[in-house]
């Protein structure tokens, strides 16, 4: 019996994104450098949620912010399941304009069966953030 080839990060990163459907439907992609990933959300205008603004539709950015935290754990666990999500609490600080936005994950703690994970996203400048994710996903189940 063989064993499954073990993936670098690069290669359970891009599995991961090619996995989610609705990641492509963002057209969301990822950069790895070393063990930093960065998210990177194109403008498009099928993300457009108010138009007068414009301003990306506060769906499209929770879910982007989802999305990186799901990526990272993608990068340092060595299983190809994506990991399911417990809670998320997202705070939009100010409007997603039509601008490309970028996203960074903190693990901030990976256990045995949990991770906590804080992701904040921006535009033009990272300081200068215009929403945060803290959430809760679990990594492995007894089922």
């Amino acid at each position: 019996m063989s064993e499954a080839p073990v993936l670098n990060a690069n290669d359970r990163l891009q599995g991961f994104l090619a996995s989610v459907p609705y990641i492509r439907f963002l057209g969301m992609r990822c950069e790895l450098a070393g063990d930093e990933m960065t998210a990177i959300l194109p403008f498009a205008p099928h993300l457009i949620g108010n138009t007068m603004l414009p301003a990306l539709h506060g769906g499209v950015i929770g879910a982007f912010l989802e999305m990186t935290a799901l990526a990272q754990l993608s990068v340092v666990q060595h299983t190809p399941k994506v990991h399911k999500t417990i809670d998320v609490t997202i705070e939009y600080l100010r409007p997603g304009r039509a601008l490309t936005t970028y996203a960074r994950a903190d693990l901030r703690k990976v256990g045995r069966r949990i991770a906590n994970v804080t992701v904040e996203a921006w535009q033009e400048a990272r300081g200068t953030p215009v929403a945060a994710l803290r959430g809760h996903f679990m990594l492995s189940s007894d089922e």
